[in-house]
């Protein structure tokens, strides 16, 4: 199809649809609204041209620091976007779709979700997984509130977690009247004994981070051990980049598997719209909660698609329903199946590969400079903390006098991210000018 522009219907279209109705006028159609409802006109300003307009929107933007070297994640990734991307996704029969609750005329969006699916399965070894949440965080969530059961009602969450994950978490069992305890760390990863100490039997799951909020590499097949012998159930949400050279989410022992998809293919944006992916085993495939594609066959016997296994509250008793959400990030969750179809297995694989290297590269460069020594002494993908010689804050300023996005101040040390993106030029530059501000 071509790009098409939305046409408003005329004049003539608009009279036959008032005689086909009995009606007069428009005004007709809304007569059933009190007056004092209503709004006699918008006070909208004169209109001004393009060039004005432009003009207007430069000045704004010209607010915005576009750094050339971006050193920072904690959540929100700088990778390449590939151009087919946007290029697809941009199109208007994507951008305009209607949510397929009439599944027998949506079988476009639903194949593109059913795909997507299919694609969550495999990078998690997963059997099953649905049509997208919101964001991580709110698949970390959901998750933990498929693990809730009667005699089970109490949460252990990894303080390896991403805070704002954590607060999610909290701020639904609240809302369920179930109870969150946070799990401590040793060295930068969970620690495995006081975990063992906090498992009873009112724990209905324990959820981490893999990759964790400090950039490591937790035990998970340990953790899924422990976890499993007291019968509680193993949610690790796992960076869908870094899954393509670790063992997956299934491999760990993890009976849901949730994550956040933005670094597949999402740009930055300020903070979202963004991704959130669930999986999980056959066993718990009824209490996944939004939507879930299926595949099956027509009346013709040719492939169709259909929505099924709804669990929430609009489509089967509101108490039992495991959830209330009622949508999914279509638009998002096609533009990660297009770029992991653009990227193929290889070049996901490629990806890692660099993010990994070039992060221990920079690592090792910087414990040549004094005060930047690690923090943690573990395995770590493409984040690692260190140390700060100086006020971490005042450190950032100066890099962004050079144009670079500094790592995350946590504590007085800094979280330091690598992608792809960052060469080997950028990351020479970066210890460079660490050098110059901290011997200045």
């Amino acid at each position: 199809m071509g790009n098409y522009n939305y046409i408003p219907s005329s004049q003539k279209e608009q009279q036959e649809l008032l005689d086909v109705l009995g009606l007069d006028t428009l005004d007709d159609l809304f007569k059933d609204i009190p007056q004092d409802l209503k709004i006699s006109e918008l006070n909208i300003p004169n209109g001004k041209s393009e060039v004005e307009v432009r003009r207007i929107l430069e000045r704004m933007a010209n607010k915005n620091h576009v750094f050339s070297s971006i050193f920072r994640g904690a959540g929100s990734y700088n990778h390449y976007i590939p151009s087919i991307v946007k290029q697809i996704t941009l199109k208007e029969e994507f951008l305009t779709a209607y949510t397929p609750y009439q599944a027998e005329i949506s079988q476009g969006i639903l194949q593109s979700i059913f795909e997507f699916q299919t694609m969550v399965t495999e990078i998690t070894g997963m059997p099953v997984a649905n049509a997208s949440v919101y964001d991580g965080s709110n698949a970390a969530a959901e998750a933990t509130n498929m693990c809730i059961d009667r005699k089970r009602k109490k949460i252990l969450v990894s303080m390896s977690s991403h805070p704002m994950t954590i607060e999610t978490i909290k701020t639904y069992a609240h809302g369920m009247g179930t109870k969150v305890e946070l799990v401590p760390t040793k060295e930068g990863i969970t620690d495995i004994t006081a975990l063992e100490q906090l498992l009873d039997e009112e724990v209905a799951c324990f959820y981490v981070e893999q990759i964790n909020y400090f950039g490591n590499i937790e035990a998970c097949e340990a953790l899924s051990e422990v976890v499993h012998n007291k019968k509680a159930k193993f949610i690790v949400a796992v960076k869908p980049i870094a899954s393509a050279i670790l063992k997956s989410a299934f491999e760990c022992g993890a009976d849901i598997a949730t994550g956040e998809g933005q670094a597949l293919g999402l740009p930055m944006n300020f903070g979202g719209p963004y991704l959130g992916f669930m999986a999980t085993t056959e066993k718990l495939t009824r209490k996944l909660p939004g939507r879930i594609v299926g595949q099956t066959t027509d009346n013709k016997g040719e492939r169709a698609f259909v929505l099924t296994l709804q669990a929430r509250e609009q489509h089967i008793r509101r108490e039992k329903a495991s959830s209330n959400i009622c949508s999914n990030q279509a638009h998002c969750a096609l533009t990660a199946s297009v770029y992991l179809s653009a990227m193929g297995p290889d070049g996901l694989r490629d990806v890692a590969t660099q993010c990994y290297s070039k992060a221990h590269y920079l690592q090792k460069e910087l414990a040549k400079i004094k005060g930047f020594e690690p923090v943690y002494e573990v395995a770590f993908f493409n984040e690692f903390m260190t140390k700060s010689p100086i006020d971490p804050v005042k450190l950032n300023e100066k890099l962004q006098e050079k144009n670079i996005l500094g790592g995350l101040p946590i504590n007085n040390n800094l979280l330091w991210c690598v992608t792809e993106l960052n060469s080997k030029e950028d990351i020479d530059e970066l210890v460079t000018t660490l050098k110059e501000v901290t011997q200045s």
